[in-house]
């Protein structure tokens, strides 16, 4: 599987080789073909970055400025706006975080539904194993488990199916994406299984149709039995905005820092002059996650604390018991989702520029952090 071999590493070194090898990609060509739904054995029409930026292996700055460097920022605009896509939806969650919290809830309630309810159960089962009958679903179901990976095209039209037409649980559904896919951010999968629903943009849906997917799939599906004229989803909970917490001070005396999934370039980290004595690991999986994703997530943080300790002079290892030798305990920002929910409370999180000055134009829709793109990237660049 292309794809596979693409993400067969997981190292920063592995993902810088990797961006090295898509800028090609990021210009007027991703324009043209990022739609484009070749299958698996084929290079993809997009640029695959998403599992390195998932774990910040990579740097969205980075991309950003690579693709720009390399395109100009006409050619490359559409494929920056993706890149703070991720961006706005990790701030809408950060800002909107009662949504985690009722995504877990619908999950834990879908498996208890699967496990009362047998006609469910059934359906369930044959969705999430390729055997419904629809074709271009069925392919992707079981591409998702053999590779950890779908095109993001394909993922839309799954959930769309899944929802509307097999009237599957949709938490189920996002809890089968981020339980196999190798790029599972909780913020995007949340969210944009909540926007194909038509929850997170109230009565604006995604319906998936045949001859949409027979155009951008070339041909390779015809898919039949879709329901072509669903109604949203509606829900009765209100999710209010909340102001983003502000970040901790950089601690002036000796600290322990401490890693996680969300952040594993600490190189980098705002932290100024401040001394690491001790870097530990936290390994947050996602509840269920496969094998795959458990052995990507290994390796990345393996490699992060590798470089953190030749990095900072000092030890390096996964977390236990006293770990930090009553050091004060330091970690990047860890947005809402796994990471954040293990976390220890007393942890001083300090924050990337890039999140504190995209996130305050998260709050709606993402029109607002569109529009800002240009005065972010003149901030970042002043080094506000």
């Amino acid at each position: 599987m292309m794809i596979m071999a693409d993400h067969s590493v997981f190292t920063r070194t592995a993902a810088l080789d990797h961006l090295t090898g898509v800028l090609p990609r990021t210009g007027y060509a991703y324009v043209q073909g990022r739609n484009t739904d070749q299958g698996p054995e084929v290079e993809p029409s997009t640029t695959a970055l998403s599992p390195y930026l998932r774990r910040r292996l990579l740097l969205e700055e980075e991309v950003v400025d690579a693709a720009v460097a390399a395109q100009g920022s006409q050619a490359a605009g559409k494929f920056v706006e993706e890149v703070f896509w991720r961006s706005y939806f990790k701030g809408y969650l950060e800002s909107h975080p009662s949504i985690w919290t009722d995504y877990l809830h619908l999950a834990t309630e879908g498996r208890n539904q699967l496990a009362t309810q047998s006609g469910l159960r059934r359906v369930f089962e044959d969705a999430v194993s390729g055997c419904t009958g629809i074709d271009a679903f069925d392919h992707w179901a079981r591409e998702l488990v053999e590779t950890g990976w779908l095109h993001n095209h394909a993922r839309m039209w799954f959930a769309s199916i899944w929802i509307f037409t097999l009237r599957l649980p949709w938490a189920l559904g996002a809890d089968f994406f981020l339980r196999h896919l190798l790029d599972g951010d909780p913020a995007s999968n949340t969210l944009s299984w909540r926007w194909v629903a038509g929850l997170h943009t109230r009565g604006k849906h995604y319906v998936a149709r045949a001859e949409n997917i027979r155009r951008y799939t070339e041909g390779r599906f015809s898919p039949r039995g879709l329901d072509v004229d669903p109604a949203p989803l509606e829900e009765h909970t209100t999710h209010s905005t909340r102001p983003v917490p502000p970040p901790g001070t950089v601690p002036a005396a000796p600290v322990a820092l401490l890693l996680h999934l969300d952040d594993l370039y600490p190189e980098s980290l705002p932290i100024g002059g401040t001394q690491v004595m001790r870097v530990g690991g936290l390994l947050a999986h996602p509840p269920g996650a496969c094998e795959r994703v458990v052995r990507a997530d290994e390796e990345a943080m393996s490699d992060a604390l590798a470089r953190a300790a030749a990095h900072f002079s000092c030890s390096s290892g996964m977390t236990e018991s006293n770990w930090n030798d009553g050091l004060p305990v330091m970690t990047a920002w860890a947005p809402v989702g796994p990471s954040s929910d293990a976390l220890p409370e007393e942890c001083v999180r300090v924050r990337r520029q890039w999140d504190s000055l995209v996130w305050p134009h998260a709050t709606r829709g993402y029109f607002q952090v569109r529009k800002a793109i240009p005065a972010i990237l003149s901030l970042r660049i002043r080094g506000a």
